[in-house]
């Protein structure tokens, strides 16, 4: 059995990973760390994990923590994560930062972006960006797993067969996503508070959102040249879920069919994506509480645009689940292992 500890494990991402790894077969939950929560049992925050976990909090004290585990999950906020990841890896340990702080290959990209200095560039240059349908090969090979974003996620899946095969322009990429609450963690903050959410509808972030970088930086991996995007992100009115809307223009005159052909031949190996058929679009309850990515498209031939839609359960293909697939995928277990999931209807 993998031993695995969860550093940060107080909050939606850690909660998560706490219910999925305790359905998976290979492995075995050590720790659990909580600054704030450190000495009061799991299920005292989750009670929804009775009888499942029998853990409680402890502070996050690496030189202790690298006793009980091989493989370590980050689950801490960005900037607090550098130095624990680098203990950890420095160490011989496997890990899977859901953070931002090895997502961005450039330092001075994610100084600009994220407000603070990477302290281990040497480090930052080992981790491997963790979209398995995309990076597979080397996922299977490193010891530290930078897992995307939740927008990033959502956006490149949707961009990637396009992009790969040429068929779109790549100069006005517009990405509209729309997230459930659950995206700004688990916190008490008043534009997140009931009142304020429910019954609303508005967009934040503009033109300044962190993950931006992050797509441009993967899309232009893909194509091979500079890409930037126009990315706007919304807050919805639901606990969980991103769907995000893609426009780019054609480079010919491609059908819908056409389009569909390519992504099913792409995607037609991943065991988290599915293609919908012409005239059905995602919809965000379709993967709730599931590591699916969907993906439907449609395009305008009057304006010579391709609109991609893509649904992801944020939670999980855009973080917990997601960081789970990658350790399956690191580690040789089956990548699906725990991940087996249907989303629950009504």
């Amino acid at each position: 059995m993998l031993k695995v500890a969860i550093c940060g494990g107080s909050g939606y991402a850690g909660s998560e990973l706490l219910r999925l790894l305790s359905l998976h077969r290979e492995v075995r939950i050590t720790a659990v760390t909580s600054e704030r929560s450190s000495g009061r049992k799991v299920v005292e925050l989750f009670p929804h994990l009775m009888g499942s976990i029998d853990l409680e909090f402890e502070p996050l004290r690496p030189e202790i923590l690298l006793k009980k585990a091989d493989l370590f999950f980050m689950a801490l906020p960005h900037a607090a994560s550098q130095e624990a990841v680098n203990f950890f890896y420095s160490r011989k340990k496997h890990v899977v930062d859901l953070s931002a702080d090895f997502r961005l290959k450039d330092p001075a990209i994610y100084e600009e972006w994220y407000s603070t200095g990477h302290e281990y560039p040497s480090v930052l240059k080992k981790a491997v960006y963790g979209l398995p349908e995309i990076y597979r090969r080397n996922i299977k090979k490193t010891r530290l797993v930078a897992n995307p974003g939740c927008y990033p996620t959502g956006a490149l899946l949707g961009l990637y067969p396009a992009l790969k095969e040429g068929l779109i322009e790549t100069g006005s990429i517009v990405i509209d996503s729309k997230s459930g609450t659950s995206g700004a963690g688990r916190k008490a903050a008043i534009p997140y508070s009931f009142c304020e959410v429910n019954e609303s509808f508005r967009a934040y972030g503009i033109a300044t959102h962190r993950h931006t970088p992050e797509i441009e930086q993967e899309l232009s991996i893909i194509h091979g040249t500079q890409i930037t995007v126009n990315f706007t992100p919304h807050l919805l009115p639901v606990n969980r879920g991103i769907l995000t809307t893609i426009y780019c223009r054609l480079k010919g005159d491609f059908s819908t069919g056409h389009f569909l052909e390519r992504y099913r031949d792409i995607y037609r190996k991943e065991p988290f994506v599915r293609v919908y058929d012409e005239g059905n679009l995602p919809d965000v309850r379709n993967v709730r509480g599931t590591n699916f990515c969907d993906i439907g498209m449609k395009v305008n031939q009057r304006t010579g645009t391709l609109v991609v839609v893509t649904a992801i359960d944020n939670l999980l293909k855009g973080a917990s689940g997601q960081a789970i697939q990658n350790m399956n995928i690191m580690m040789g277990f089956k990548e699906t292992e725990a991940l087996n999931l249907l989303a629950p209807l009504p």
